[in-house]
């Protein structure tokens, strides 16, 4: 007798391994009333993925980059030449990539990082390909930003794990992560074949010695890593394997140089994507051997790819589609990616693309993108930057990182390849944007975007942000929209939805009169009501700071400090952190980010060592606030 499904799960398990260790037989076919049926034969997949990479890639047009087996794969197989990941980092975008759900859909796995609740609803394609038969091994990074168990769903995911376990004829599917240019990488410079005078810098960041070598240095790893996709692609030829597997080459995200990695541009969503189909399965590719898909298509669409080349019917709660094989349709219009908390930092950004214009939407302008963030300021890039930046030392156009944003950004990429052009409020453009803006709309309504719930709140997660009266979106759009956009006659509105019943509503309404700053004042008795008896404590935290900067300091601090207690989470914790940060004067809460920089919750140690530094005079972007030998010991060199 069964009991509880614990017997079921592992009676499936007995059955499928059963299948697998009879796989040969299996896939030659199956006896039905004493007549012999072959069963369809079924590709082998190998996925090789680097860590944190624009197409630094011969094959993309980049001359100064030595790729040659990514290369000679492209002339063999598809070049995607606009592929992007939903998120300019690993964890929230390899979310994506694991479940096929945009990231901002299942909340907080739209942060980085975070350990989202994954419903049992939403099937994962490494279970969904177990089922059908395939071996599924993972080589070796997870980061999957949420709860589901590794080792329930891959056959092996190890350091040690390879094809090679597989059972005889069963087919196989073989993930391998490389570190190589990993953003870590960048903390020492790498020598090689390219040199810092040798490289072109781009027109928002200062020519230093720092930067030119962080970029000499990606190419020089970017060559390695090369050379390891060639080792990998030589043991599929060792194993005879070749003529029967579909291989991808892929980044995770984009780079990791500054304004890259974290950031809503091309640098930080724009990815390689190279497959080659070999001949007997010539029929599942998009596109003929050497060809490219001009398209604009994304790393949501990976797991339906992967099932349609299986012949295994997509989920319905997987929001891509396949780029190649059965159903595959890679004409799209527009692809889309996101932005909220990055490691300490909050912020939220939308963004939409067609791979010749791009539409950035900033919800929260009045952060700067240039947030110190103590993991990513181990770079000499940024140190450079900013040490620069408090000299007043960088141009206009390199300054605008550290000053606050427009509510909207439209750039024309075939004329103005890094972004600098904001074009929003030319005319040429209008219909256009317009119709960028409403995409944008649309998409975030269709997935049910999370973003706007603040981490640790009530509505937060894939179910219960889906419940009934639980998570207005289309009113809270239009909130933030014009909380967003600054208009100081928006002040009584704000005010009178200060009342409104949904604290997500609540959130927003602050959070508007946070961004208009000194022009919120007639709002101001309200916010500190608000602030000091709101049953939500995220909408104290954005009315505290709000309060803040229209007169009321010290009693703003006082709350925010009070937020920062011990027996607080540590996303309260972390918001009233980067609230202090802001208000004109967070003096008197030195006691308190002294003791919470000794945090053992990393973000709130790292973002109140930064704050701690500043009050005391001593800040210094060359001296780390990021303890890495700690994070090495923990992680043992992953991130």
């Amino acid at each position: 007798m069964v009991q509880n499904g614990v017997g079921a799960s592992r009676q499936g398990e007995h059955t499928r391994r059963r299948l697998l260790r009879g796989g040969a037989a299996l896939l030659a076919g199956t006896a039905v009333g004493g007549v012999a049926r072959a069963a369809p034969a079924r590709p082998n997949i190998l996925w090789f993925v680097s860590e944190d990479n624009n197409p630094f890639i011969g094959a993309y047009g980049d001359r100064l980059a030595h790729t040659p087996t990514i290369d000679k794969l492209a002339r063999e197989g598809v070049l995607f030449r606009h592929a992007y990941s939903n998120a300019p980092v690993c964890a929230p975008s390899r979310f994506g990539i694991l479940t096929g759900v945009y990231p901002e859909a299942c909340a907080p796995a739209n942060h980085m990082r975070a350990r989202a609740a994954l419903p049992a609803m939403l099937k994962t394609y490494p279970e969904l390909l177990r089922q059908a038969g395939y071996y599924v091994t993972n080589n070796d990074k997870t980061d999957y930003n949420c709860d589901v168990d590794p080792a329930r769903i891959w056959d092996d995911s190890s350091k040690a794990a390879h094809w090679r376990g597989r059972p005889q004829g069963a087919p196989f599917m073989a993930v391998f992560n490389t570190m190589t240019t990993h953003e870590s990488r960048l903390f020492d410079p790498t020598p090689g074949r390219v040199k810092p005078e040798e490289v072109t810098l781009p027109a928002y960041v200062p020519d230093t010695p720092g930067i030119r070598q962080d970029y000499a240095s990606y190419y020089n790893l970017m060559e390695r890593m090369d050379g390891e996709l060639a080792s990998r692609l030589a043991e599929l030829e060792a194993d005879g394997l070749a003529d029967d597997t579909i291989v991808f080459y892929y980044s995770d995200n984009g780079g990791t140089l500054p304004r890259s990695k974290r950031y809503c541009y091309e640098e930080g969503l724009r990815c390689a994507l190279v497959v080659r189909v070999p001949p007997k399965w010539r029929h599942l590719a998009p596109a003929a051997p050497g060809g490219e898909i001009d398209a604009p298509v994304s790393f949501i669409d990976l797991a339906p790819t992967l099932l349609a080349l299986a012949g295994v019917p997509q989920p319905a709660t997987m929001n891509g589609k396949p780029l190649m094989g059965r159903g595959s349709k890679t004409e799209r219009r527009y692809v889309f990616g996101m932005r909220n908390r990055m490691d300490e930092r909050y912020d939220f950004v939308r963004t939409v693309t067609d791979g010749r214009y791009r539409y950035i939407r900033n919800y929260m302008p009045h952060r700067p993108n240039g947030q110190n963030q103590a993991y990513e300021w181990l770079a000499k890039g940024y140190q450079d930057l900013d040490r620069l930046h408090l000299a007043g030392k960088l141009n206009p156009i390199q300054e605008r990182f550290f000053q606050p944003r427009p509510y909207e950004e439209f750039y024309d990429l075939s004329v103005d390849r890094d972004e600098i052009d904001n074009r929003i409020a030319d005319p040429a453009h209008a219909a256009r944007i317009e119709r960028m803006r409403r995409a944008l709309d649309a998409h975030m309504l269709s997935i049910n975007d999370n973003g706007f719930i603040p981490e640790g709140g009530e509505a937060e997660g894939y179910l219960a942000s889906r419940a009934p009266g639980a998570y207005p979106l289309q009113a809270i759009m239009a909130l933030a929209a014009t909380a967003g956009r600054r208009d100081a006659k928006a002040v009584p509105f704000l005010q009178a939805k200060l009342s409104d019943a949904n604290p997500v509503i609540r959130y927003w309404a602050a959070t508007g009169l946070l961004i208009l700053g000194a022009d919120a004042a007639p709002a101001a008795g309200r916010l500190l009501e608000v602030m000091r008896d709101d049953p939500s404590k995220p909408v104290r935290i954005a009315a505290a700071e709000a309060a803040a900067h229209v007169g009321h300091g010290p009693e703003a601090v006082a709350v925010l400090v009070s937020l920062m207690a011990p027996g607080e989470t540590a996303a309260v914790s972390l918001q009233a952190v980067n609230a202090l940060t802001y208000v004109p004067d967070p003096k008197p809460a030195l006691p308190a980010i002294r003791a919470a920089a000794r945090s053992e919750q990393q973000y709130v140690r790292d973002a109140s060592r930064y704050l701690e530094a500043v009050l005391d005079g001593v800040y210094d972007p060359g001296k780390p606030l990021f303890d890495l030998e700690r994070m090495r010991r923990a992680m043992k060199g992953g991130g």
